[in-house]
């Protein structure tokens, strides 16, 4: 074992552990992009199923959206060579998102939200009890500067989240590992990577422009990064001004008061 996999098993392990992604019984759904965050996940899944004390399965989607050139025969020989239960979705959305957005802005919203649905229904049909995305750190962290920048909200991406249908639990096992780490592993494997040729061609995605920035704030203080996963996980209610987080934690109420005349 190299000293990358074990530190991204340490991570996946106290991931799951402190947020119940992995349990008896489970049937996880691991959603496989053919990118090399998915490909990581599903090789640690599987190392971290050979060493719990309890049982649960693994099944590896892929939905194929349409895109021009898509090359998932790659994916499904890799699948197949390492012995995986696993499922290949053909969904032509590619489409719809072209006709739907015009050219020049942005297709990832639509594209997500359609993909989203299809694999929501896609696990009800397997049985599976989670679905896992190979969302990491880094994402959920650009996520948060995103929500704070330009839709005026302080979130980011949890690490186990209903949904709002209240059919699937998603999770996101490489919640703790960084960007860096799942890249370098990535490398050490070999996995035959995809790349989404679709949203890679639009070159001013405002999460682009996050990333360069938190990149090179955490040049300058490499524990910039750190620092902001650490934050979510240590939120002060009494310091921010959510009036009904205050009423849910139990702080002193806060009630308007309507000016007299």
């Amino acid at each position: 074992m190299s000293r990358t996999e074990a530190k991204l098993l340490k991570h996946v392990a106290r991931c799951s552990k402190e947020h119940r992604l992995l349990e008896p019984g489970d049937k996880i759904m691991a959603c496989m992009s053919g990118g090399k965050d998915s490909y990581v996940m599903l090789h640690l899944l599987r190392k971290i199923q050979e060493r719990v004390p309890f049982d649960f399965d693994i099944v590896a989607v892929n939905l194929d959206q349409g895109h021009p050139g898509f090359p998932g025969h790659l994916l499904e020989d890799w699948l197949k060579s390492e012995g995986y239960d696993y499922r290949m979705i053909t969904k032509d959305t590619y489409s719809i998102v072209t006709e739907k957005i015009p050219e020049g802005n942005t297709y990832c919203s639509l594209c997500s939200r359609l993909r989203r649905g299809i694999l929501y229904n896609a696990a009800v049909e397997l049985g599976c009890t989670k679905i896992a995305l190979g969302h990491h750190r880094d994402d959920i962290i650009e996520t948060l500067m995103l929500n704070l920048l330009y839709s005026g909200q302080l979130k980011a991406m949890p690490v186990r989240l209903r949904s709002q249908d209240d059919r699937n639990t998603v999770i996101r096992p490489l919640g703790y590992c960084s960007e860096e780490e799942v890249a370098a592993y990535a490398e050490e494997i070999g996995f035959p990577i995809i790349p989404c040729d679709l949203c890679g061609s639009q070159d001013n995605l405002q999460r682009q422009k996050v990333k360069r920035l938190l990149s090179e704030l955490n040049a300058e203080n490499p524990k910039v990064k750190g620092n902001m996963m650490a934050a979510i996980r240590n939120v002060s209610p009494s310091h921010l001004m959510d009036l009904s987080l205050r009423a849910q934690v139990g702080l002193d109420p806060i009630t308007a008061v309507t000016p007299t005349a």
